[in-house]
């Protein structure tokens, strides 16, 4: 797989892909709790591609997309991580989705597979990301992956209030780099 990064021209057809994600996902409310126009925002999504850290999967259209920010934000302080390393020693994997019509091939896997090939590439010490704590499918995926699971807070977010979020970290071996 070879995720590419998108540009601004592909601004329009991310935020339509992302739509149908939110739109066909059966119980996206109850697990990754995104909602049309809440999360992910089109102001989020054109601020990871003008930084250089929205990626595409296309297969014509786009099948899968995802942000890889090679630092760490604040409210990621507050879990005891296996790893010290500072904020930009880190990625970070947030918003990945994969196309209703695809889901269940392994393509959210490859992706993050795929991310943390990019993170080695880059000198990253570890790769991390949070997910909701009711969203059980994708937390599986994760240590099936590779991820333990570091810690939960209770974190605020426009979309949905007070929420319990699970926080997940991949090791990179810098033997592997």
């Amino acid at each position: 797989m070879n995720l590419q990064q998108a540009t601004i021209a592909d601004f329009e057809a991310i935020l339509a892909f992302y739509d149908s994600v939110t739109d066909k996902t059966p119980d996206i409310a109850a697990y990754a709790q995104w909602q049309k126009g809440k999360h992910p925002t089109a102001e989020s999504i054109r601020a990871y591609i003008e930084e250089g850290s929205m990626y595409l999967y296309k297969e014509n259209d786009i099948v899968g997309a995802m942000a890889l920010t090679m630092y760490q934000e604040a409210y990621y302080h507050g879990v005891e991580w296996a790893v010290d390393a500072p904020d930009d020693k880190v990625a970070v994997i947030h918003i990945l989705g994969v196309s209703p019509d695809r889901q269940g091939e392994g393509l959210g896997a490859k992706m993050v597979l795929e991310a943390i090939r990019l993170a080695q590439e880059k000198g990253m010490k570890a790769v991390r990301l949070d997910a909701t704590a009711s969203n059980t499918p994708v937390q599986r995926l994760y240590e099936r992956l590779g991820f333990e699971c570091r810690g939960k807070q209770n974190l605020y977010a426009e979309n949905t209030g007070w929420l319990d979020f699970c926080f997940f970290e991949f090791t990179i071996d810098e033997n592997l780099t």
